[in-house]
């Protein structure tokens, strides 16, 4: 595993403190303590790994007391809190259902401050005990140093499913843009990723075999690009992309990343076949998501006609006129029997809002949508004013998910399998570097504060130089080793079939 420095930093904590004890001169405050992250009055799934966090008011030592009923425990070390997980472990469970009491002291020249105590409230209800994410650079061309890694959130284990850098066995290969990793159903018996430049295709793990597939055909504009695997049938929807970026000078934004063609298709991973669901010129279809049911697909789909008159290639008119990619959600009933779709329904008109709509998720239970809503385009992880929307499918009605956006982009929106978590890619922390926010999600469809992924150190966001870019939940890590994964990826990808 490779996070380089921060890794290090992170196995060097000392998680055994001088047993503290809570100062009794401290002066109290009526002010909440300042900590990061910020876990003050969030609620947090009954099988969360401890929620280390610092105190970051410039505090030389920091102290803090977490109590349940008559039972509590005491840590501190410098301006960090590192809990115990075997008593924290005791701490949740005593709570379940119910709250812990954190109360926080800081030092600062020599005089100890008490300040407001905070709950953290655990939910009944667990959380899937995985996650994986790619993390990757801030960077626009460079595939070094790029992996898709897991993490137990039960506790702080991570392990790398797989990393571009221990393919490429010499410099001039210089790794592989590794992307899209997709799981059936949160399980990861049946799952994909993409490897793209050299020796590239698509990863597919299928019943637990591992192969390498080229999805391009003759017929379709690309590879498959963007995944939804069928709930139950060993299918995947894809969306095949050409995709362009632009580079801002004046502009508060950094680089749009945007379609210059886009299409839909169902690829049968058993037969190896990919078919066509859609595939109009003036149609840019993007991010296929199943319902629970695997009756419905969702997706997006944005209108552009072309000039015929104009010169231009396609990529630069629509460069010039990237804004006016506003992506609608469309929705096709599929039969399992016959493999057809029927004809695209209207779910919901960002367009005439003159907004876009991207990346969709629907709830286990089928009754909700969350996607992310900014003012075009379709890949919002790069812009400031993207919200996640939550959609009553039921009624149609749609609304900014209250409690979980911030000022800063959020992306990636996706719910556990239980329904009970959302979580979001969010960049609230600085506005450069995504990083995994979950919020507890109650039956009546609202949302309480998001807490970020806990880590082992509470500095370990504020080092770490890399984004989680698309996290998603697991009910179960990969168990693919993943030097099978680099062994398969050096061999040549398998064509795939188009059937008509």
């Amino acid at each position: 595993m490779k996070h380089t420095i921060i890794a290090i930093i992170a196995a060097l904590v000392i998680t055994a403190c001088s047993n503290p004890s809570v100062p009794t001169d401290a002066v109290q405050s009526s002010a909440m303590p300042k900590i990061f992250p910020d876990y003050t009055e969030v609620t947090v799934p009954s099988n969360i790994c401890p929620l280390n966090f610092m105190l970051n008011d410039g505090s030389a030592e920091a102290v803090a007391r977490l109590s349940v009923g008559d039972k509590s425990f005491v840590y501190g070390e410098g301006h960090k809190i590192y809990i115990d997980e075997a008593e924290w472990a005791e701490l949740r469970t005593l709570a379940k259902g119910k709250d812990i009491t954190v109360e926080v002291f800081g030092m600062k020249n020599g005089t100890w401050t008490a300040y407001k105590p905070f709950k953290v409230y655990v939910a009944e209800e667990e959380i899937d005990p995985y996650l994986s994410y790619r993390n990757i650079q801030p960077g626009y061309v460079t595939y070094h140093n790029l992996y898709i890694n897991q993490r137990d959130i039960t506790t702080f284990e991570e392990t790398t499913i797989y990393d571009n850098e221990e393919y490429a066995d010499d410099e001039e290969k210089g790794g592989q843009c590794i992307n899209c990793h997709s799981y059936q159903n949160y399980k990861t018996d049946n799952m994909l990723f993409h490897m793209r430049q050299m020796d590239g295709g698509t990863m597919f793990v299928s019943n637990g075999k591992v192969k390498k597939v080229d999805l391009k055909t003759d017929s379709t504009i690309s590879a498959g690009v963007y995944p939804s695997w069928h709930p139950t049938k060993n299918l995947v929807a894809f969306s095949t992309n050409k995709t362009g970026q632009i580079f801002f000078t004046k502009s508060n934004a950094k680089i749009e990343v945007f379609d210059q063609e886009s299409d839909l298709i169902l690829y049968d991973v058993d037969k190896n076949e990919v078919m066509t669901v859609s595939q109009e010129p003036d149609e840019f279809e993007i991010f296929p998501c199943w319902s629970a049911d695997g009756k419905t697909l969702y997706y997006g789909s944005a209108h552009f006609a072309f000039n015929p008159n104009d010169t231009a290639s396609h990529e630069s008119q629509v460069m010039a006129r990237y804004e006016e990619l506003k992506y609608n959600i469309y929705s096709r009933t599929f039969d399992e029997k016959t493999r057809r779709f029927s004809s695209p329904q209207l779910v919901f008109d960002a367009a005439a809002l003159g907004k876009s709509a991207t990346l969709y998720r629907v709830s286990p239970d089928g009754r909700y949508m969350v996607f992310s809503l900014g003012n075009y385009g379709c890949f919002h992880v790069w812009h400031p004013e993207a919200d996640i929307y939550l959609m009553d499918l039921a009624t149609g009605k749609a609304a900014p998910l209250a409690g979980i956006n911030s000022n800063r982009s959020e992306s990636y929106p996706s719910f556990s399998s239980n329904g009970r978590w959302v979580m979001t890619a969010s960049r609230r922390d600085d506005g450069n570097y995504t990083r995994p926010y979950i919020a507890y999600f109650d039956k009546q469809g609202k949302c309480r504060k998001p807490f970020e992924l806990p880590q082992k150190d509470p500095e370990y966001y504020t080092l770490f130089l890399m984004s989680y870019n698309r996290p998603e939940f697991m009910s179960e890590p990969v168990k693919i080793p993943r030097s099978e994964f680099v062994e398969k990826a050096k061999t040549e990808a398998v064509k795939a079939k188009y059937s008509r």
